[in-house]
């Protein structure tokens, strides 16, 4: 038995021999995309090769789930590989320039901060939403290079914005129209907000090229408000609700950035030795956008699998299998332990990853389960949820009774089990509780505790 860790770590490292010692990495974030909005899960009227390019060179994960069903806290999860409640990150922050504890603790660890120790540099081009205190900027958090906006939205178009300075902005709202900050410099963009973020990439990538390096690109869309150019528009004439055709334009937006940066690894030769992984930040909220989460039940803010489990897929060329479909349950979590584990970056004993590097996992030299248990907890609606192997306790609400499901015969969640397993529910329910012993309650007060008009048209969706 006490020779098992020294076997799988001797078949790890086999598997990691033939790839570079610090290879790139590349994270593409979407923001608010349905789980059946990309081709590799199935979208038939939004057309995404680009981004099915990386599932198709790589490996397809099913069971990809975030931290957190809503922007902020999803975000915080992935950025410090643990889970956001063990620091008080538990709800979408409020815009407050003002507030330096309104966002990620100081004394959280970002990818950027761990990754500069081992002689990476960063960037991140998009949406941070971790803090728009000037000590929770991107470039104190780690990062070298930043173009993007510090809240949780943004317009698309340039000539809406009409703000400056992000720091004079007093709220949310405000906040969507702000100048595009490139590192601290406040710059109105050209274009449509999309195709600025895409051109920022590409730029960071071909700047960073004779050194290993860690992008982080955050795009704001398809989040709300829905706008589109009529170049992306005219693609999806035959999408006949108004709604969902300008969400399929935004897509497609996006798939074509993705693009770009893909074929720009490819001029520079740096395919093989590149990371890329692409996700949504949580599931569609499917009334307000128009996107498409099913077989999955519920969309952003629930407790439901369409809340958190997100379009997902990994591609490392040469390193990993292509085509590959990967079912066991996978987490934005591992992100961070992936790149510290390859590039043997340091982790601080003091706060632990909760993640794990899946590279073993993905290219077969390692059997099992990546986690044993995936967790979520909302503290303001007292929602939880709890899934080990294909077993699922959800508690949907203060008051509510527990319920069981077995995703792997009912991924709508559709049919309560508990009566059948008491057992395993009662397991679930005590192994919720031991990990809620682990964390604190939320550090800030949220979005929802806001009350202008552009909040509280989007409070259901972000709380």
């Amino acid at each position: 038995m006490k020779t098992l860790p020294l076997i799988t770590a001797i078949m790890a490292a086999a598997v990691l021999e033939a790839g570079p010692a610090r290879p790139n990495l590349i994270v593409i974030m979407a923001d608010d995309l349905g789980y059946a909005d990309v081709g590799f899960n199935g979208c038939r009227d939004i057309p995404t090769p680009n981004i099915d390019r990386i599932a198709n060179e790589g490996i397809t994960c099913t069971s990809g789930y975030t931290t957190y069903s809503v922007c902020g806290p999803s975000r915080a999860g992935f950025i410090t590989g643990r889970y956001q409640q063990r620091f008080g990150f538990e709800r979408n922050p409020q815009y407050r320039p003002d507030d330096p504890n309104m966002g990620l603790p100081l004394a959280e660890q970002t990818i950027a901060e761990v990754l500069k120790g081992v002689g990476y540099t960063s960037g991140i081009v998009g949406k941070w939403h971790l803090g728009a205190h000037p000590s929770l900027h991107p470039l104190s958090r780690g990062f070298d290079f930043f173009y993007g906006h510090l809240g949780g939205g943004h317009q698309y178009f340039p000539e809406a914005l009409d703000i400056r300075d992000s720091y004079q902005a007093k709220d949310e709202p405000q906040s969507y129209r702000t100048w595009i900050l490139r590192n601290h410099e406040p710059q109105k963009p050209e274009k449509y907000l999309t195709d600025a973020f895409s051109d920022a990439a590409v730029e960071f990538v071909e700047a960073s090229r004779d050194q290993p390096f860690f992008l982080y690109l955050a795009y704001n869309a398809p989040h709300t408000p829905l706008q589109a150019t009529g170049e992306y528009l005219s693609r999806f004439t035959k999408i006949k609700d108004p709604k969902r055709r300008t969400y399929a334009a935004m897509v497609s937006a996006v798939d074509d950035g993705v693009g770009r940066v893909l074929n720009t690894l490819d001029k520079l030769d740096l395919a093989d030795d590149t990371i890329v992984i692409f996700l949504s930040d949580n599931g569609g909220p499917t009334t307000k956008n128009a996107s498409v989460n099913k077989p999955l039940r519920g969309g952003k803010s629930d407790v439901w699998e369409g809340g958190y489990r997100v379009p997902f897929a990994i591609r490392w060329s040469g390193n990993l299998p292509s085509g590959k479909v990967y079912a066991e349950p996978v987490s934005a979590l591992d992100i961070m332990a992936t790149i510290a584990g390859i590039s043997n970056a340091p982790i601080s004993s003091e706060r632990p990853l909760d993640g794990v590097n899946l590279i073993p996992f993905l290219s077969g030299a390692v059997s099992g389960k990546p986690h044993e248990v995936l967790y979520l907890r909302k503290w303001d609606q007292q929602r939880y949820a709890v899934r080990r192997g294909d077993f699922k306790l959800v508690i949907n609400g203060e008051g509510a009774q527990p319920e069981l499901y077995n995703l792997e015969n009912d991924l709508a969640e559709t049919n309560n089990i508990l009566r059948q397993n008491p057992e395993i529910a009662q397991e679930l329910y005590m192994l919720r509780l031991q990990w809620s012993s682990e964390l604190m309650e939320p550090a800030f007060l949220g979005l929802i505790h806001t009350d202008s008009w552009q909040e509280k048209a989007d409070k259901q969706d972000d709380k």
